[in-house]
């Protein structure tokens, strides 16, 4: 295998040896951006759904504290929330002021939870840019490579040989197949990871909202599938 990949470098020429780099660099982000998700325990959100089932059932320090040692993003929001409004309780605040205040608190929240899903976002658009940019330099190597094989195709004149013409053409589409080899792998990833951010963001917003609207009959069903 270490031959086979020491000869297809030497055939590909640059191209294939930076889209090599490429392709270390985009696992490399790939693994951490895993290690990221993994740590933020993206997607779980069972407890978090229960601590806030107690909390509209009125059992709200029992819910806060259910949630202190869940250390996912939604618990840490949703448990900031629910001690913020807590304090709130203990305070001797009119209708309105308390409105104002727990409408500026729903407001800092949810900017913190931007903020939060941002920082997961990050890296992101560098994946993106290989899926697109990965293609497109597979692409100039294969040019390049026709361009040098029917140079030496005029040259040779009326002795070119076919064989030696054939195996210009497929070295030159190498370049071609490692430029689709590195995309396709990191567009699935990328889609992979924004997919669990829109569903993140989706439940935060939806626990968030059950835990701002105790007061209203609601039924809180964020993501059914996430556990």
């Amino acid at each position: 295998m270490v031959e086979t990949s020491s000869s297809l470098l030497e055939l590909g020429g640059p191209v294939v040896l930076i889209l090599l780099g490429i392709s270390v660099a985009a696992l490399a982000v790939i693994f951490a951006k895993v290690f990221q998700f993994s740590s933020a325990r993206v997607g779980r959100h069972g407890q978090v759904r229960r601590a806030v089932a107690q909390w509209r059932a009125g059992e709200r320090s029992k819910a806060s504290q259910n949630l202190l040692k869940d250390r996912s993003l939604s618990a840490a929001l949703v448990r900031n929330a629910m001690d913020a409004i807590q304090m709130l309780d203990q305070q001797s605040l009119s209708s309105q002021e308390r409105d104002i205040r727990e409408e500026r608190l729903r407001e800092e929240i949810s900017a913190r939870a931007a903020d939060r899903l941002f920082g997961l976002a990050s890296w992101l658009k560098a994946l993106d840019l290989v899926t697109q940019i990965s293609p497109l330099l597979g692409l100039f190597g294969t040019v390049l490579g026709m361009i040098e094989t029917f140079q030496t195709l005029q040259e040779s004149g009326a002795a070119a040989n076919p064989a030696t013409l054939a195996g210009g053409i497929w070295v030159a589409l190498l370049t071609t197949a490692c430029g689709l080899a590195v995309a396709i792998p990191v567009s699935v990833a990328v889609t992979w990871f924004e997919a669990r951010l829109e569903k993140e963001r989706a439940a935060i917003e939806v626990l968030l909202t059950g835990v701002f609207t105790a007061g209203s009959a609601s039924t809180l069903n964020p993501d059914p599938a996430a556990s």
